[in-house]
């Protein structure tokens, strides 16, 4: 992930279309999207950037999926710092992700066949990764490469 726009919105200058959204830096022809995020494969200092991990591993607290070999970490900020296994994360992460402190494994098989790297138990037919037959929203999966124990 690059730097991004200010407030997660794009602006851009169209003379073609009308656009009543309001902000506070709107100008006439802007179009305003949000949501946007910029990909880059320039070496910027925020790519290596560490994650502040403070949260310890319990078997309670992330559970493991129905049908992935993984526990689940439902915010990102809650990656535990002492687990050395393989971690189901939002898709959110992606803006914090530091290649020095994680490996990225791959994703649920609803992103496509093979995505989760064999992670992924077949038999259960069921993309979407499971906790206790309940659906769970799509995951990264990632491992700690600086475990603290």
């Amino acid at each position: 992930m690059g730097y991004g726009f200010k407030g997660g919105a794009g602006h851009f200058i169209n003379e073609h279309y009308e656009d009543y959204a309001t902000a506070t830096d709107r100008k006439e022809g802007m179009i305003r999207v949000s949501g946007v995020h910029w990909f880059t494969n320039l070496e910027i200092n925020k790519r290596h950037e560490d994650l502040i991990l403070y949260k310890n591993y319990t078997k309670e607290e992330y559970p493991k999926y129905d049908n992935y070999d993984a526990i689940e970490v439902s915010k990102t900020k809650d990656i535990p710092m002492d687990y050395d296994g393989v971690m189901g994360v939002p898709i959110t992460f992606m803006d914090k992700y530091n290649p020095d402190q994680f490996e990225i494994l791959g994703a649920t098989e609803s992103e496509g066949k093979g995505f989760s790297n064999g992670l992924w138990d077949e038999t259960s037919k069921v993309a979407q990764p499971l906790i206790n037959q309940n659906r769970v929203y799509k995951r990264i999966f990632i491992r700690n490469k600086k475990v603290q124990k």
